[in-house]
């Protein structure tokens, strides 16, 4: 059962549909707001879930999006090694405030400003993906080569 798109989630829609891309955002009854919640609403792996994390840069005060597999932990130490970046925790106030997202429904694009983007290796496994549209309870699904394109974001390795 699909829902009418909240306004959060027409935002995603329609910088998806403006770019060119067909992804359809669908509002589900049930929450998506944890990678868990997403794969039981969703119907999917755990794998499946591309799940956007914001990290707060220690040194620039950027906001840095990170694109995981759902059943991955993100290792802050092998992204500092590999990218130099210096990430810790980014509160609730500065995700809404320099993302324009609630945390829980984040999407992998669509932000208030251009994010650098770092993607899990682990993601090119599937075939399909789910994301996160804008509210916990809003996806779309797309192919790991489309959320490149999207996102403009590199793949690493970052999970422990």
């Amino acid at each position: 059962m699909e829902l009418e798109l909240s306004n959060s989630a027409k935002r995603v829609q329609k910088y998806i549909s403006t770019r060119g891309y067909s992804f359809e955002v669908k509002e589900l009854p049930s929450s998506t707001r944890t990678a868990k919640e997403a794969a039981n609403s969703i119907g999917c792996t755990l794998s499946q879930i591309a799940k956007s994390l914001i990290f707060r840069e220690k040194n620039t005060d950027k906001p840095i999006l990170v694109i995981a597999s759902g059943s991955n932990r993100v290792d802050l130490k092998k992204i500092q090694q590999s990218m130099g970046l210096v990430l810790g925790k980014a509160d609730a106030n500065f995700v809404k405030n320099r993302v324009g997202y609630a945390i829980g429904g984040i999407p992998p694009v669509g932000h208030i400003e251009p994010l650098d983007t770092l993607l899990d290796n682990c993601l090119k496994n599937q075939t399909t993906i789910w994301a996160a549209a804008g509210t916990p309870f809003a996806v779309f699904q797309l192919k790991p080569d489309d959320l490149e394109s999207l996102t403009k974001g590199k793949w690493i390795d970052l999970s422990e």
